[in-house]
């Protein structure tokens, strides 16, 4: 049953079962690149990404990653949902597709009805992400959806500057609206 839809897409929770669809995405040459190694290399230690990650912040947050279908095809194509980090004071927007789905609007199409998602269903206020300053697709796909760089960040001391987006949520700015992103210039 999907959490959210969009034209194209939709939106479902991650389960055990996506194991090795995980396996795939988390090793990505793209992912590896953009987003950083999370040491899974085998279908157990999917599992165990699973477990510790996405359905952990399920059943804390009531919200956490979401597994990417196509409507028209059933394909599982990527992951967006979102994600509270430590070291960050708002929820975070996070995205990755398999490398075969990026430059069709997917991200974007994913990341906007998550938006919508976190302002009318979670009832969120702000919303942020965060990227590495090469990232230039997640980026265009951030400032589509509205969001505007803020600062650089560090998660940790010893980790890697990453730039900050932020976008406030009102229930009269509209993540779909073309207006939404000009009028928080």
């Amino acid at each position: 049953m999907p959490v959210m839809t969009s034209p194209r897409l939709r939106m479902e929770r991650l389960s055990l079962g996506d194991a090795g669809f995980m396996l795939d995405l988390l090793n990505q040459p793209t992912f590896l690149r953009f987003i950083g190694d999370r040491q899974v290399r085998t279908l157990a230690e999917a599992e165990a990404y699973l477990r510790d990650g996405p359905l952990a912040s399920y059943a804390q947050h009531g919200f956490g990653l979401y597994r990417l279908r196509l409507k028209a095809t059933g394909a599982v194509i990527g992951i967006c949902g979102l994600v509270r980090r430590d070291g960050l004071a708002d929820v975070d927007l996070g995205f990755a597709l398999l490398p075969e789905f990026c430059a069709q609007g997917l991200a974007t199409e994913a990341a906007a009805a998550t938006l919508a998602y976190a302002r009318d269903q979670i009832g969120l206020q702000r919303v942020v992400a965060i990227v590495t300053a090469e990232n230039a697709g997640s980026i265009r796909v951030l400032e589509k959806i509205g969001m505007r760089f803020e600062t650089t960040v560090r998660l940790h001391a010893d980790s890697e500057e990453l730039r900050l987006f932020g976008l406030p949520l009102t229930t009269s700015t509209s993540a779909e609206s073309p207006a939404a992103g000009s009028a928080l210039r």
